[in-house]
């Protein structure tokens, strides 16, 4: 009967992991196709101010070629009975390119604010986190802008003790500012990654392996910040990536980490994206 109840649990526990890791599959696949947009909208950027600058120094040409013609225009008439057609073609094609060039404009500047506002909001998370969090001068806790990305990333001796998923009193008092911040921002979802290093997890119990391990440890956070913190559980994923993103391959201890990674409105800044690189003005 041990046995059978035995199973049933090891069954839960990996089918929890393998939704957890579904989701958070789907999440870091719509995160790489907005940051390949972001890629593809700042090369589109670039090639759009080197038009501008190239047009800008045409249009500068040609109204200085206008001024001239204005200005001689009469003794040009009074030689060459067709030169005000051509004059007045001039002035057409000038007006058009001045036009041309606002839009386009106008479409970089939709492109400026976009990164912009997503830049914004980003400095003043974190600048809030590492308001609650004091004086960051700790190996232990990290915070930083990847990508368009903040992470948190606190080391495991902090959060656990070794080999345990369970969560020490000094990470729940951590954990708690972290929550301060995120509820006090509603919008953002965020994931929260467990990390372990490549040293094989001896079985124990329902954990298997370091799958396990930094899965377990993940969802262990996920519970502290919604049980003890109010986070609403529909802002936040639990993921494991067990040993197979090492920052360093000749100190283990630095790989032994959680990350809670925190999107602010990755929507809004996909659909603002996307809208400026359909608008035909960039594509011309």
């Amino acid at each position: 009967m041990k046995k059978v109840i035995l199973g049933f649990l090891g069954m839960a526990v990996l089918l929890s992991s393998c939704v957890s890791q579904k989701k958070y599959a789907e999440l870091e696949t719509k995160q790489k196709e907005t940051q390949d947009l972001l890629n593809s909208a700042t090369v589109k950027l670039n090639s759009c101010l080197e038009e501008s600058a190239t047009a800008s120094a045409k249009l500068k040409t040609l109204q200085d070629q206008n001024d001239f013609l204005k200005a001689n225009n009469q003794e040009l008439i009074n030689n060459m009975g067709n030169l005000t057609t051509l004059t007045a073609k001039g002035a057409d094609n000038l007006e058009k390119s001045l036009e041309s060039l606002q839009e386009k404009d106008l479409t970089i500047r939709k492109l400026q604010n976009a990164i912009t506002r997503r830049d914004s909001v980003n400095l003043a998370l974190v600048q809030s986190l590492k308001g609650v969090l004091g004086n960051l001068d700790d190996e232990d806790i990290q915070i930083s802008v990847e990508k368009g990305v903040v992470f948190v990333s606190i080391s495991d001796k902090l959060l656990f003790s070794s080999g345990s998923y369970n969560v020490t009193a000094r990470a729940k008092e951590i954990l708690g500012k972290v929550a301060q911040v995120v509820n006090n921002k509603p919008d953002f979802e965020f994931m929260v990654e467990g990390h372990t290093d490549d040293v094989p997890y001896r079985k124990n119990g329902a954990i298997l392996d370091n799958w396990d391990l930094s899965v377990k440890r993940a969802t262990s956070v996920v519970r502290i910040l919604q049980n003890d913190y109010n986070v609403d559980p529909k802002r936040m994923t639990a993921a494991g990536r067990s040993e197979y993103i090492p920052l360093s391959q000749t100190d283990k201890a630095k790989n032994r980490r959680t990350r809670i990674v925190v999107l602010p409105k990755i929507d809004q800044f996909y659909s603002m994206i996307e809208e400026g690189m359909k608008d035909p003005a960039i594509n011309d």
